[in-house]
């Protein structure tokens, strides 16, 4: 196990998530489940934990109840080589889930993901300082982030 593991606290979509997510990323999958016993805080044979992998990225999923929710004050930043997957994640994460900006979404499960393609910060920090700040101006106005059309404002002269 590594050093460091994220631990998400779900209210009983544990296993659900962790299968959703486990299908949307190469090098994933799920290693062990565990179960509430008898005298438990919840329900006798429901899942307790799921221990998983997403890119080799070691994750715990908690059913831990109602009392907690994710916030946007952490998400998980994906950075993504090609435009393709950017749109694929995008378009699997926010169904049923919520847009927000800037490459940010929500997915159905209430967990911020940040969705990146590779190349962004090279072009919000180039040695161009005008072609960064029209790079920043066009991202401001998406969603999803598309990253040749911030290239074209990035190069326009």
């Amino acid at each position: 196990m590594q050093k460091i593991t994220p631990f998400l606290w779900f209210d009983d979509q544990a296993e659900e998530a962790t299968n959703f997510y486990v299908s949307l990323f190469e090098n994933s999958k799920i290693t062990s489940i565990s179960y509430y016993g008898e005298g438990g805080p919840r329900p006798q044979g429901m899942v307790f934990t799921v221990n998983f992998v997403l890119d080799g990225q070691e994750f715990i999923a908690l059913n831990g109840g109602p009392e907690f929710k994710f916030t946007e004050a952490v998400s998980f930043y994906v950075d993504c080589p090609t435009q393709a997957e950017v749109d694929r994640l995008w378009e699997s994460l926010t169904e049923g889930g919520e847009e927000v900006q800037c490459g940010w979404l929500k997915d159905k499960y209430g967990l911020t993901w940040q969705i990146v393609p590779t190349g962004l910060g090279n072009l919000l920090n180039g040695k161009d300082a005008e072609g960064s700040r029209r790079a920043m101006q066009a991202m401001l106005q998406m969603k999803k982030i598309d990253i040749e059309k911030m290239r074209r404002a990035y190069e326009q002269a």
